[in-house]
C-alpha cells in the first residue's frame, strides 16, 4: 500500500486533522497530483490556520497550478502565520517564493 492510500485510509477512518492533510497535500504533490493537494492543504490551512508549513506547501501547489494571486495570498498569509510564531526559516522561503511570483511577467 502505497503513502497516500495508507494516509487516504485514515481520513476515511475518522482520523482527520491539519497535520494528516499536510501529509496528503504533500504526497500528492509530489506524485504531481495538483488537485487533490490543493484541496488538502487547504483543508489543512483551514483546520489550523497557524500551520506555517501546510502555508507553504499551499502556496506552492497554487503557483504550480498557476494560481498566481491564490498563490501570493497564500504566501502572504504564512509568512505572516508564521513570523508571529517564530518560524524564521518558513517566513524567509515563503517571502523568496512571493518575490519569484511577482517578478514574473504576466500573460
Amino acid at each position: 500500500m502505497s503513502m497516500i492510500e495508507n494516509l487516504e485510509k485514515m481520513l476515511a477512518a475518522g482520523q482527520d486533522s491539519a497535520l494528516l492533510r499536510y501529509s496528503l497535500g504533500t504526497a500528492y504533490q509530489k506524485a504531481g497530483e495538483m488537485e487533490p493537494a490543493r484541496a488538502h492543504l487547504a483543508r489543512a490551512v483551514e483546520l489550523d490556520a497557524t500551520y506555517s508549513a501546510a502555508w507553504k506547501a499551499y502556496g506552492k501547489v497554487l503557483a504550480e497550478l498557476g494560481l498566481a494571486d491564490d498563490a501570493k495570498s497564500a504566501f502572504e498569509k504564512g509568512i505572516e502565520v508564521a513570523e508571529q510564531r517564530g518560524d524564521i526559516q518558513a517566513a524567509k522561503e515563503m517571502k523568496v517564493f512571493l518575490r519569484r511570483l511577482t517578478k514574473k511577467p504576466a500573460d
